[in-house]
């Protein structure tokens, strides 16, 4: 699938609930769909500064594509993380880079999260698209 077939998948998902508990409440269970960091990687190292909780998030590059592990001691961000490890994940550095991340406000998430936890997305966005640059430089 297609960077924007996955978005556009998420935002149907979404669109089946009116309340933004039913939505919150579907977060926690893609919770479990997150492709878990490894212990070894649950360092401060990949540590993301800037959540309120603690979040992990290890990236590889692997035959030109980027795989995203991470996880999180709360289980809403959590969840968040799953939904952009689901959009980014194997996908090559300058897909990354360029993307538009259109389903967050679709969703509603970012205007439904309390300051803190909108933070917290940017911060792990921001770090998801750091590995991107980085892995970028590395191959030229």
């Amino acid at each position: 699938m297609t960077i924007n077939e996955i978005q556009d998948q998420i935002v149907e998902d979404f669109s089946v609930f009116d309340e933004w508990l039913d939505k919150y409440q579907y977060l926690i269970d893609l919770a479990t769909d997150t492709p878990q960091i490894d212990n070894q990687f649950k360092t401060n190292q990949y540590l993301i500064n800037g959540c309120q909780s603690r979040v992990w998030l290890h990236a590889e590059l692997k035959e030109g594509l980027i795989y995203f592990t991470g996880d999180s001691d709360a289980i809403i961000t959590n969840g968040i993380i799953s939904l952009l490890i689901k959009v980014l994940n194997k996908r090559t550095p300058k897909e990354i880079i360029e993307i538009n991340l259109y389903f967050i406000d679709k969703i509603g998430l970012s205007q439904n999260l309390s300051p803190t936890r909108a933070n917290g997305l940017a911060a792990m966005l921001k770090q998801m698209k750091l590995y991107a640059v980085a892995f970028d430089a590395k191959s030229k």
